[in-house]
């Protein structure tokens, strides 16, 4: 049986309880606050020094700090600027070996007096490697040391003993977001790189195109106004799209013949007819370059489960392709 929360705990300690959580939330949300409105030229500069590494860039942090560090390096990863995260332990111990003349490091701390990071301040300075740090205190030594330093505005930890790391990782947590944003932006960086580097999940899913879907060449169900509906019938049973569509003499789709024209026409003598005498003109289609939600959207909207895909600059208005509502289903995007 699900234990009831709180059961055991009076009014004036869940009262107490939730005014402790409250009061960190605001004092975090102060700090980032403050954070935004102190952003000034070291920030310019920092996103300059990451947007001019030909590299890779190593993202490096002890305790706490190297928590928001690997998650840092993750998310400049995921979103165009290829990172990773070292343990400043392990750079001691022969991985300041990863780092080459193309890279640039990114420290965290913020006493900015992390002695496990010297030896790696020390080989990013002596290989003349770009140095960024993010500290908590100026001056000090690795703000001191590095080509541009991040200082965080100074704010009380959320910690009642105003020791336990929690305000200071949640400022270097969101100013590492706005250095990953920041680049974005400055690289024009789009949906579909975005997909790229997320292939999997669901992030990838919605970036799926409809050209990624359709099925193209011989899978095609095309006939001309001309074509006998006895053979147009033979082809949308082949096909086994429910329609066919039709193309006039350059090849540019103008019409379409689906099961429900055919329940329609049954009774008109249906077998004695051409395309043209049963077609519905100006078929509904969509862009190649169109995101296979937004198809999926249009699919429901008209209440219609295939759609042509029509070529664009080097094939305007032809059907390129054909895009059933199972594909994009067995695509994981509803």
């Amino acid at each position: 049986m699900k234990a009831e929360i709180g059961k055991d705990l009076p009014t004036e300690g869940r009262d107490n309880i939730r005014a402790a959580a409250a009061r960190v939330l605001r004092l975090e949300a102060d700090a980032l606050g403050l954070l935004a409105d102190q952003l000034d030229d070291h920030f310019d500069a920092a996103v300059d020094l990451l947007a001019g590494i030909k590299g890779k860039l190593v993202v490096s942090g002890m305790g706490k700090s190297g928590h928001i560090a690997r998650k840092i390096a993750a998310t400049l990863a995921s979103t165009g600027t290829p990172a990773h995260y070292v343990h400043p332990g392990e750079a001691s111990h022969g991985d300041l070996g990863m780092i080459g003349r193309d890279d640039g490091v990114l420290t965290l701390s913020n006493s900015g007096e992390t002695a496990e990071l010297n030896d790696l301040v020390a080989y990013a300075k002596f290989r003349r490697i770009p140095l960024l740090a993010m500290v908590g205190k100026a001056p000090s030594t690795l703000g001191s040391a590095a080509d541009v330093a991040l200082v965080l505005p100074p704010m009380a930890e959320a910690c009642p003993m105003g020791l336990a790391p929690t305000t200071s990782t949640t400022m270097m947590l969101g100013l590492g977001d706005a250095l990953a944003v920041a680049l974005m932006e400055r690289r024009g960086f789009s949906a579909d790189q975005f997909q790229v580097l997320h292939p999997g999940g669901r992030l990838g899913r919605e970036f799926i195109k409809v050209e990624d879907l359709m099925h193209v060449g011989a899978e095609l169900p095309i006939c001309t106004v001309e074509t006998p509906m006895s053979a147009a019938i033979l082809t949308m049973t082949e096909k086994r799209f429910g329609c066919i569509g039709v193309v006039d003499a350059a090849g540019v789709l103008i019409g379409i013949v689906t099961d429900g024209d055919l329940s329609r026409h049954m009774d008109d003598g249906l077998m004695a007819k051409v395309v043209g005498d049963v077609m519905t003109p100006g078929p509904k289609t969509i862009r190649t370059g169109a995101l296979a939600a937004e198809a999926l959207g249009f699919m429901n909207a008209n209440k219609i489960t295939c759609l042509f895909v029509a070529g664009e600059v080097h094939a305007p208005g032809k059907p390129v392709g054909i895009l059933h509502v199972h594909d994009i289903l067995r695509a994981g995007i509803a």
